[in-house]
């Protein structure tokens, strides 16, 4: 660039000093540098046309002043900036991978919802083709009193022994449309005056064993086999709960089925059911949001409330159904909680709530207790602890646990496919002993297992199905 200054200074000098022969002008730079500068007169060009005037010559002067500046401040700017990119390359790259993790996620969630899309569509392709089929079936006759044997329309038995033509008052009583016809049974069809041969058959069922007592109550003896009631849609079923009350209110009755998928870092869904069979078709009839997050899989249902530990403490709720609003809560003293305690499948499952025949219960351990399992009766409406009782038995050696007229059952394996029922605590007694009590994994990986003492069944969530299995109860 000097060189070029260098380069227009002598043609302006030439221009306007032709008569000289040679001359030399010397100054300083913009950087203060001293700057000689040689011209020579041109013997033959009387005039340089394209040589910039004054006014250019300071245009062209400004102009690379400016490029000047400007290439400073970019080699200052890359200097700076690789050492900014050096320093902040762990951030971007963090920046990086959660973007990444993002879009991953965003991918699964996408392949999950358009796999339940796929399923919705089935099942209204189903209901559809089920419709037309309903609308092809012929409607079916309607019966009138004709259609019965004239036999009998003419017996005496419809008319008084004293001849009157008056209806006894049972066979003239109006049914429920309205008519004054003789009650009888649509399915009640004779071919003819003949008799019909009635025939019967006889099925032999074992007598259970006697209870202990009128309640029902009785050890545990034998657990029948699996039987599947659902199988969970999404990741979100991999470990749930699902339950009935044992004791319903008015609100819903004995037959509604609860559930909620476990699997996520704010589990607040509880869905419910009008029986089993819509559980199977996965219909729910009520959706409820919770107003705080469930830990884990020890929640249970009782006398219209359900119970469940909030996340990451160990206070339990009370959520009244009724009123879908929390009723009561109160922290477990001393209760281990987010992994301390949990059983040996781990999940969280530190708390494990219960109801059995006798009230309602709460499965844990303490740092006093060194890990055994603690079991405590507690009040349904306050969630008090009336007593506790502290056992031997070391909470992450067991798979699971289950509460049954008092009486604590652990199992001994999660994933194995045919385990056992290993221990037994009776709270009554304050005793515990070894059983062996077979006991089945079908999908081997059992993360959640409850006694409904209304139907005397074990609900348990195996790796996302709902299954439950008989009971047997009796003297040991």
């Amino acid at each position: 660039m000097l060189m070029l200054l260098s380069m227009c200074v002598c043609t302006l000098l030439l221009g306007s000093q032709a008569q000289d022969r040679a001359s030399m002008w010397r100054g300083n730079d913009r950087s203060g540098l001293c700057q000689y500068s040689f011209t020579v007169a041109s013997p033959g060009e009387a005039s340089c046309p394209q040589v910039a005037s004054g006014p250019e010559l300071e245009g062209l002067k400004t102009r690379l002043g400016l490029l000047e500046a400007l290439v400073s401040r970019l080699a200052a700017g890359d200097a700076g900036s690789g050492s900014t990119s050096s320093g902040s390359e762990p951030g971007l790259r963090d920046v990086l991978d959660q973007a990444v993790g993002e879009r991953n996620l965003l991918r699964a969630e996408k392949q999950l919802l358009e796999g339940e899309l796929e399923a919705l569509q089935r099942r209204m392709e189903d209901m559809r083709k089920e419709m037309e089929n309903l609308g092809n079936r012929p409607c079916p006759p309607q019966r009138t009193p004709q259609t019965l044997n004239p036999a009998l329309q003419d017996s005496s038995l419809d008319r008084p022994s004293g001849g009157s033509s008056a209806m006894s008052p049972l066979m003239g009583r109006p049914n429920s449309q309205g008519n004054t016809g003789g009650l009888r049974d649509p399915a009640w069809e004779f071919s003819g005056p003949g008799f019909q041969e009635m025939k019967a058959e006889v099925t032999e069922f074992p007598v259970p064993d006697r209870p202990d007592d009128t309640s029902g109550c009785g050890h545990l003896l034998a657990v029948g086999e699996p039987v599947i009631h659902r199988k969970a849609d999404t990741i979100a079923g991999k470990y749930g709960v699902w339950m009935q009350d044992p004791e319903a209110v008015s609100t819903y009755g004995p037959n509604m089925v609860w559930r909620i998928d476990t699997v996520g870092s704010d589990v607040r869904q509880l869905f419910g059911y009008e029986d089993m069979e819509q559980l199977s078709k996965g219909f729910p009839s009520k959706v409820m949001l919770l107003p705080e997050a469930v830990e884990s899989t020890g929640a249970t249902l009782y006398r219209g409330s359900l119970y469940y530990q909030r996340r990451r403490s160990r206070t339990i709720l009370r959520y009244d159904l009724s009123s879908e609003s929390i009723a009561a809560r109160r922290d477990l003293p001393h209760a281990g909680f987010h992994g301390q305690f949990p059983y040996s499948w781990g999940g969280y499952t530190d708390i494990d709530l219960a109801a059995d025949e006798s009230g309602l219960w709460a499965v844990y351990s303490t740092s006093k207790a060194k890990g055994a399992i603690v079991i405590s009766k507690l009040d349904p409406d306050t969630l008090e602890v009336r007593r506790s009782w502290e056992t031997n038995i070391r909470k992450n050696s067991v798979a699971n646990s289950f509460m049954i007229c008092g009486k604590l059952y652990t199992v001994a394996s999660y994933t194995s496919p045919n385990t056992t029922v290993n221990h037994v605590y009776d709270t009554e007694t304050s005793q515990s002993k070894a059983v062996a009590i077979p006991f089945r994994n079908k999908f081997r990986y059992t993360s959640m297992i409850d006694y409904n003492p209304a139907q005397k069944k074990l609900l348990a969530w195996d790796n996302f199905h709902m299954i439950s299995y008989d009971t047997r109860l009796g003297r040991q």
